[in-house]
């Protein structure tokens, strides 16, 4: 979190973090913060009163958050939508699993949400709550130069991004399309409409369903797909 655009964001103030170690809210001189599963079975559970302690100093030094979200496997999946929702809160607690998973009187006393990353399991939720982080704190203004490059972003409209390229303008025999060097704008905005349509119903056909397309999208969508079936 200290490096890149975050790690500006960090500096300037527009974004701050604060990590708590479960160990420090831990009741025992050994500072345990788990232990077996009440009726069996593999692996360790994280104990509740560790988070109970962590989210009452939370809210002593830093008031009651707009939500508490813990990163979980059976959580909902986190996206763009989810990203721009939290980046509307001013303040958000996000509690991070470990082992075979949390005590679930956490869920049932602590939180307001629940957030997957995708369908696959860590050793942790600590990865997942910086993806979160990075990918809310970008929807903070300021905390990207151009906000366009957040506007333009893959998932703003339900569509992927159109492919980029930059100098020089031949790399190993393969060059730069012509039409981004033509110089023609009408053109040059069309190509990127048509590539980033083409990606999106090669790569994610499903988010084309909810995908905000203008009259032009539309036109070059039932080309692309007309051309498809031929």
């Amino acid at each position: 979190m200290r490096e890149g655009v975050l790690g500006r964001a960090l500096e300037r103030g527009l974004v701050c973090v604060g990590v708590h170690d479960l160990r420090d809210f831990s009741t025992d001189r050994h500072r345990t913060v788990d232990d077996v599963s009440y009726g069996g079975g593999p692996g360790m559970v994280l104990k509740a009163d560790p988070f109970f302690g962590a989210l009452s100093a939370i809210r002593r030094q830093h008031g009651v958050p707009d939500a508490v979200v813990l990163l979980s496997p059976q959580g909902r999946r986190f996206c763009h939508e989810e990203a721009t929702k939290l980046s509307r809160l001013s303040h958000v607690a996000l509690l991070c699993g470990r082992y075979e998973g949390v005590d679930e009187r956490v869920r049932e006393r602590l939180e307001t949400d629940e957030i997957s990353i995708g369908d696959y399991v860590l050793s942790g939720g600590e990865l997942p709550a910086a993806v979160v982080v990075d990918s809310v704190a970008r929807f903070v203004p300021g905390v990207v130069g151009d906000q366009r490059s957040v506007a333009q972003d893959s998932f703003v409209r339900g569509l992927l991004d159109h492919p980029h390229f930059t100098r020089p303008a031949e790399v190993e025999s393969e060059s730069v399309p012509e039409v981004l060097v033509s110089g023609h704008h009408g053109e040059i905005r069309r190509w990127r409409k048509q590539e980033a349509l083409k990606r999106t119903l090669e790569r994610r056909p499903d988010l084309l369903e909810g995908a905000a397309l203008d009259d032009e999208e539309r036109e070059i969508l039932r080309e692309l797909r007309n051309d498809g079936t031929d």
